[in-house]
C-alpha cells in the first residue's frame, strides 16, 4: 500500500511491512548543515516502538503508531490507529500540519537550536 498526499517536501525513505519513515526536506537538514538528528521525520510502526528485546515482530492485533520526530528525544506526541490505512492517513495530515506550519514544535525543544529552528520556521511560513 502506498503512502499517498504527502506535502510537499516530505519523502518516503523507508517502507517495510511494518515500519515506514518519512522525512522532511533531508536536502536541507542534511549532516553537512546541520546535525543528522535534526532531520525532522515521521514514524509509522506495528506495535510500539519500544517493545522490550525479543519481540521484534508485531502480533497481528498491535495498533499501528505514528510519531513525528523533531530530533530522536523530541517528539510532538504519538497516535495510534486499528489500521494501517488510517494510519497512513494521519501521516499524510501531519506532514501538511507541519509544512504549513500549524504544529508549534519550538515547545518541545529544551535547549533550543536557534539556527535549526530559524530554518524550520522559514520552511514552514512561521
Amino acid at each position: 500500500m502506498a503512502l499517498d498526499g504527502l506535502a510537499d517536501g516530505w519523502d518516503v525513505w523507508s517502507d517495510e511491512q511494518t515500519k515506514v519513515v518519512v522525512a522532511y526536506r533531508p536536502d536541507v537538514f542534511n549532516t553537512t548543515d546541520f546535525p543528522a538528528a535534526c532531520l525532522p521525520t515521521i514514524y509509522l510502526t506495528k506495535g510500539k516502538q519500544s517493545r522490550r528485546p525479543g519481540r521484534d515482530r508485531p502480533s497481528s492485533d498491535d495498533a499501528w503508531y505514528v510519531t513525528l520526530y523533531l530530533e530522536p528525544e523530541i517528539d510532538a506526541g504519538k497516535e495510534s490507529f486499528d489500521s494501517k490505512p488510517a494510519a497512513h492517513d494521519y501521516v499524510a495530515d501531519v506532514s501538511r500540519q507541519f509544512a504549513d506550519g500549524e504544529i508549534d514544535y519550538r515547545d518541545l525543544y529544551q535547549v533550543p537550536r536557534p539556527d535549526y529552528l530559524e530554518k524550520l520556521d522559514e520552511l514552514t511560513g512561521e
